[in-house]
């Protein structure tokens, strides 16, 4: 019989039950009463005769069974009864299948949180056509997106190997729909961008390279759906009108189609515009400077093409481009990486960071099938009496073995179910969350198909793991001994598959613990460190003046406006500007080189240190401590010679040491001299775990920007200090658009991945220890309940409560002696990676190592504290009179 005929033979078989009964027992009947007949004949009374015909026959139910076996029925038989069994057996035990339940759903339910995360970030690519034949393009040994316009154009044109190539950058702009102005976020890309990505527009038309003609030629923007939701109220006569961009005309050309974020995956913009515009957006044209590196790259391969042979290609384009143009393009290297974070600049800490929560989870789950593995083996032994019955009246090991599988599969099924419904809800809210300020994160965690189809089988995979715990019991069980005696006869053996399971969940327990602490120490130590700048009682204002219209031209006498009104509001003790703020997103820098330096080519540098363009009040409304040397004055203007303030790490670089650094000179790409006039405090710039950077200042009048922070410093609360500068801003220019928060907030955006990595290892310390406890508590029950009769007579016998407490906890305290040494050594190690992550994040921390000690202390007192007082309570009278 082939195999689909034996399936649809059981199938007609549990479908047409009843009448297959009938005619089973149409059939018997008929063979007993011809039996009968042929012994009538042979002279027995006929009531003998049906007497002898059934019993010759046998039992009537044995036959049935191999009938349905015979016709394939049988294991649905059973496997159905197994399920009302199943379902009797844990309704009879509410407390164990709750608790059974909720562990099972904690780690199913962290894992798909994680997984999704995984799955998002890492495994499923851009939501794009082709997605995997896209590729970053990334310059030098630091593998950095930064590229130069001039050098994409080469790019674009020389190489082989791709079927397009496209550029792009991130900018703000001041948006005016018919209203005031509002900041919004933008990309700045080439004509092809869209081609390249292979999208389609929602409504209207993208604009493409046939509509650039020069500089400031293509004055179209494409609005993003969801920006065409909220901001246009969805009406398709948004295609067609017009909008200011920072003062200038642009037309909406089309509405994106709705997913369509871009090519970069933690990026949602609000609109698209031509990078060809790039002066009138941000009010000075960088696309003519070979050495203005500050576009991204994105490439789609051509059928056939492997990055290798990509790479290779791009190698040869750099060797033209550094013997063309030594000067900025001296040993300039390409290679590739996997778009969606900035290449491998974001992309290379989110991989590590997930993947090691991946990990983390990984360690939640098998420590929840450990603690279930002990619970199972405990209700197993607790059933012995019942499994040996069952044994004894017939029933094979096999049936009973299945019967505890399903149990268990039935528990992680409904668990993993419940898991689910718990880390979809969460992962929705994540998915909305706005974590840094001002800027329009993407978080594309929504969980799939995929998602899903992983949680149900870690759930069935899970429930057969800590299933087949108790196989070893069953199997070895002697039903004679178990119904005579009451015991299982497992009891005294020295060291038992649960004490190992329990201490894998110690072990877990103590590793996410450590991490969790190790991070929250961090954390803390981000929080109080010193940053090269005091964020306490200082004011920001994000705004750039292009938003305005004002271009770098009239930017200086605006600038000065702005920090007059500011010196003006009521509390304010000092007022700064600066083109961008530490620890803000993105940064600039700028090559130098030695005083005595001839060739000016990028290879010959000395440093290419972080640029700040400040005003005279920065450093002290930033708290930023100058070390020797004077401050900017308003007669470092373009007329007077060019200076610069360095930071320690700049002198040690440049000059070798930085207590002589004031007053000597060191040059820039243009051959220009600066003067060293000041030395500043090293600080934090790009992320708080960076290596020491080198940074210079130079004044913002000798640099003009249109890119202005306003930095206030004042002694009154915020609350009310705020609307004051709201309103003075206001009477200035009730047109320029900008944002307004604390200091301490802004350095949310900082402290991002700290506090990611904080709350994520908190939740799995918190779980672990949740686990450790429900085992640690488990298996002191199972210890004492196991013992009570013994521990009663001790009791009797006078035994004192410290030897009743060793007896009957010494076994699981020992257990977590062991698990928690094991499990700190193991933590201790694996923190090393969130040095990476959370600043000032360390292991060597000696309130880290006291406070696991403690913590897995406190846990293990509060798991035994009600096993131990039912022991030292045991009644030894009532005990014997059970027995």
């Amino acid at each position: 019989m082939s195999f689909f005929t034996s399936i649809r033979s059981a199938v007609s078989a549990l479908l047409q039950r009843s009448s297959v009964d009938k005619e089973m027992e149409e059939e018997v009947r008929s063979h007993i009463e011809h039996r009968a007949d042929d012994l009538v004949r042979s002279g027995i009374a006929p009531a003998e005769a049906k007497r002898r015909a059934r019993v010759e026959f046998g039992g009537r139910a044995h036959y049935k069974q191999e009938m349905h076996e015979a016709m394939g029925a049988h294991f649905l038989d059973t496997f159905m009864g197994d399920l009302r069994m199943s379902m009797r057996a844990l309704i009879k035990s509410p407390g164990f299948t709750w608790v059974a339940i909720l562990t099972l759903a904690l780690g199913i339910g962290a894992n798909a949180v994680v997984f999704s995360i995984l799955n998002a970030f890492i495994l499923r690519p851009l939501n794009l056509p082709g997605a995997e034949s896209l590729y970053t393009v990334e310059r030098g040994q630091d593998r950095s997106p930064m590229q130069s316009y001039a050098d994409y154009l080469d790019l674009r044109d020389r190489n082989r190997s791709f079927d397009g190539m496209a550029a792009y950058e991130i900018s703000p702009a001041g948006l005016d729909t018919g209203g005031n102005p509002a900041p919004s976020w933008l990309y700045e890309t080439s004509g092809n961008y869209f081609d390249v990505l292979g999208v389609q527009p929602y409504l209207g038309r993208f604009f493409h390279p046939s509509d650039e003609h020069g500089y400031n030629s293509v004055p179209y923007i494409v609005l993003s759906y969801s920006y065409w939701q909220s901001r246009f109220q969805a009406n398709p006569a948004a295609v067609g009108s017009t909008v200011l961009v920072n003062k200038h005309p642009f037309t909406v050309l089309g509405v994106a189609p709705p997913g369509f974020y871009g090519s970069e995956l933690f990026y949602a913009p609000q609109f698209w515009a031509p990078i060809v515009d790039q002066e009138q957006i941000e009010g000075w044209n960088g696309l003519k400077s070979r050495g203005n590196r500050g576009i991204w790259l994105i490439g789609r391969l051509k059928a056939g093409v492997t990055p290798a042979q990509a790479t290779a290609d791009m190698q040869s384009i750099a060797a033209t481009l550094g013997a063309s143009y030594p000067k900025e393009d001296g040993q300039i290297s390409f290679s590739l990486a996997r778009p969606g974070f900035a290449g491998d600049m974001l992309g290379g800490p989110v991989r590590a960071f997930v993947t090691a929560l991946m990990l983390l989870a990984g360690l939640i789950l098998l420590a929840a099938c450990a603690n279930l593995g002990s619970l199972f083996a405990a209700r197993a032994a607790d059933r012995s009496r019942e499994i040996a019955l069952r044994l004894a009246l017939g029933s094979s090991r096999r049936r009973v073995l299945r019967q505890l599988l399903t149990e268990a599969v039935m528990i992680s099924l409904t668990g993993g179910v419940a898991g689910i419904a718990g880390a979809a809800v969460l992962l929705r809210a994540l998915s909305t969350w706005q974590p840094v300020p001002n800027f329009p994160v993407n978080l594309p965690v929504n969980p799939d198909a995929t998602v899903y189809a992983v949680a149900l089988l870690l759930a069935f995979a899970s429930g057969l793991l800590f299933g087949i715990v108790p196989i070893r019991q069953v199997l070895r069980a002697n039903p004679y001994q178990i119904v005579k005696a009451g015991a299982t006869g497992v009891a005294g053996r020295r060291f038992a598959f649960r004490d190992v399971l329990l201490v894998v969940q110690i072990v877990v327990c103590a590793v996410l613990v450590t991490s969790s602490m190790v991070a929250v120490r961090g954390l803390i130590h981000s929080l109080h460190s010193n940053f090269g700048f005091q964020p306490e009682n200082a004011m920001l204002v994000d705004t750039d003046l292009t938003m305005a219209g004002y271009n770098d031209g009239r930017s200086p006498a605006m600038q000065k406006r702005i920090v007059d009104a500011m010196e003006a509001v009521p509390g304010a003790t000092a007022v700064g500007l600066v083109d961008r703020a530490p620890l803000a997103l993105g940064w600039s820098t700028n090559v130098v080189f030695d005083d005595n330096a001839t060739d000016f080519s990028m290879s010959k540098a000395a440093a290419e240190p972080l640029m700040y363009r400040v005003s005279p009040g920065y450093l002290k409304a930033a708290g930023t401590a100058l070390l020797a040397g004077r401050m900017f004055t308003l007669h470092d203007d373009e007329k007077a010679p060019k200076v610069a303030i360095v930071n320690r790490q700049f002198a040690r670089i440049l000059f070798h040491s930085d207590s002589n650094a004031v007053g000597r000179f060191y040059r820039t790409i243009d051959g220009s001299r600066v003067q060293v006039i000041g030395l500043v405090e090293d600080g934090k710039y790009k992320t708080l775990t960076e290596d020491q950077e080198a940074a210079v200042f130079v004044p913002m009048l000798q640099s003009p920007t249109s890119a202005t922070w306003i930095v206030v410093r004042s002694n009154r609360d915020p609350q009310q200090f705020g609307p004051a500068m709201e309103a003075a801003l206001h009477h200035l220019d009730p047109g320029l658009p900008f944002t307004m928060r604390t200091w301490t907030k802004e350095l949310d955006s900082a402290l991002f991945a700290s506090r990611v990595a904080t709350v994520a290892l908190g939740i799995l310390g918190g779980l672990g220890a949740m686990l450790a406890i429900t085992g640690i508590f488990g298996m002191a029950s199972y210890s004492v309940s196991k013992r009570l009769r013994e521990l009663g007579i001790r009791i009797a016998l006078g035994a004192q409560r410290r030897e009743v407490l060793q007896a009957a906890l010494g076994r699981p305290l020992r257990l977590l002696l062991l698990g928690s040494a094991a499990g700190l050594l193991l933590g201790l190690a694996a923190t090393r990676v969130l040095a990476y992550i959370v600043y000032q994040a360390t292991p060597r921390d000696p309130v880290v190592l006291v406070g696991v000690v403690l913590a897995m202390l406190v846990l293990g007192l509060a798991a035994t504290w009600l096993p131990a007082m039912r022991a030292l309570h045991a009644d030894p009278i009532m005990l014997l009179r059970e027995e």
